[in-house]
């Protein structure tokens, strides 16, 4: 039977000296497996810390060998452009030229520059050249102060107020009052070409004061007025109020009442209802087109004071056109779209971006045929209109059909000249006072 630790060492030794090793040796069998882990643990640890060091030291070595093999070799000199090159080599060569008549003629050989001066010239301006260039070019991508002067007002007013859409907003006006049953009154039509302009140009303006954040994300758009910072906020709705008042004051008092009311809700619906749609619903388009529908609606009622089916029927031909103008624009503009956020047909839903552009192109036959029953023109107009309107109707198949950038842009353009000359030759056609047919006798 083996011995215990402690009953062998009083063997050896008795009395108190057995006994001090006798607690010595239990207190470190006691202890020994705590003091084991804990050196396990402190070895694991320096390991790691080790290991750590030796990972920093490496990759300091690393970096240290490459800059000193990058310091060996020469840095290459900055790449640009031949055209760059070219033209300061000449300018150089050109001062060069310059400078020599300054020369006596009497200096020896040994005092002109040589050849070898020549060469040593030329790469350092080319260097001072491109240097200067970088330096102009670093310039302009920085942020400028931009001063607002009085001689680019009216161009910057004019793009703030989307000048070429207001320019077809007053045709449509005009043509609206020019096709109305009634004597053309000149002073009722410029109260009502200033009114209509005045109340499209104060639309435009809050249009793009609330979409300065979206437009500046999108190329077609960003180089608008208040997005690049060329009129302050404050001036842009000071100018849309300025344009407002007088605008809607003109129509409701100066030609009358029906018509006013007719322009104050469009710029309502322009600003309060088709803006914020455009990065809710799909609906904006559909809200867009009864806000574009509107002008000719208020040339009529300008000219006759009341709303019949002749100004319905002409607004419904300015509604339906809209359709595959703007979806044949939106579909080229689908990235541009995206990335600045709106919620367009064209990027939400293509396949019904391309069916309500056909359908509305059917549409516009039908209502062509329309007019003379409704005793809007004579029936010359409906077969005289049919070729441009089968036209864009197969133009409008095709964007159907084919859905890409070629069959959108035929479409986009051809709407361009549709619109004018269908309601040139409505006015044409236009029925005049005392004609058979007419529903009742003008005065």
């Amino acid at each position: 039977m083996a011995a215990s630790p402690h009953t062998l060492s009083s063997r050896l030794l008795t009395g108190w000296g057995g006994g001090c090793i006798w607690y010595l040796e239990r207190r470190a069998m006691r202890e020994s497996p705590c003091r084991f882990l804990h050196l396990l643990r402190n070895v694991n640890q320096q390991w790691v810390t080790f290991q750590h060091v030796n990972f920093l030291r490496r990759m300091y070595v690393t970096q240290l060998n490459r800059s000193l093999k990058q310091q060996i070799k020469p840095k290459p000199e900055p790449a640009e452009s031949p055209f760059l090159a070219k033209t300061s080599l000449d300018e150089a060569k050109a001062e060069i030229c310059e400078m020599r008549p300054l020369v006596p003629s009497s200096l020896s050989l040994s005092r002109k520059p040589s050849e070898k001066a020549l060469i040593e010239l030329e790469p350092t301006s080319v260097t001072e050249g491109s240097i200067a260039l970088e330096k102009e070019m670093k310039e302009e991508k920085q942020w400028k102060e931009m001063k607002l002067r009085a001689d680019d007002l009216p161009g910057i007013l004019a793009r703030l107020s989307k000048i070429k859409l207001t320019a077809l907003v007053v045709s449509t006006t005009s043509a609206g009052f020019a096709l109305a049953p009634a004597p053309f009154d000149w002073s009722c039509f410029l109260l009502t070409f200033v009114g209509t302009g005045l109340a499209s140009c104060a639309a435009n303006s809050i249009n793009q004061f609330f979409e300065v954040p979206f437009d500046s994300n999108m190329n077609r758009t960003k180089n608008r007025p208040l997005v690049r910072g060329q009129i302050s906020p404050l001036l842009a709705v000071s100018f849309a109020t300025c344009c407002a008042v007088p605008g809607v004051a003109l129509l409701t008092w100066g030609v009358n009442p029906l018509t006013g009311a007719l322009g104050l809700f469009n710029i309502f619906l322009y600003t309060c209802c088709y803006t914020p749609l455009k990065r809710v619903s799909i609906a904006n388009t559909w809200v867009g087109a009864v806000v574009g529908a509107i002008p000719p609606v208020m040339g009529w009622t300008a000219a006759t004071g009341s709303l019949d089916a002749g100004a319905c029927l002409l607004g419904g031909i300015l509604y339906s056109w809209q359709f595959p103008h703007f979806n044949a624009l939106s579909w080229g503009l689908r990235e541009d779209y995206s990335r600045g956020g709106y919620c367009m047909m064209s990027v939400t839903h293509p396949a019904l971006c391309r069916r309500v552009a056909l359908r509305h192109c059917l549409a516009l036959l039908a209502m062509c045929a329309a007019a003379p029953a409704l005793d809007v023109t004579t029936w010359t107009f409906p077969v005289i209109a049919l070729p441009i309107n089968l036209y864009i109707s197969y133009l409008g198949f095709r964007f159907y059909r084919d859905a890409d950038r070629k069959s959108s842009r035929k479409l986009f353009f051809c709407s361009l000249w549709h619109l004018p000359l269908l309601l040139l030759l409505m006015l044409t056609c236009k029925r005049r006072a005392g004609e058979e047919g007419t529903g009742a006798p003008q005065s």
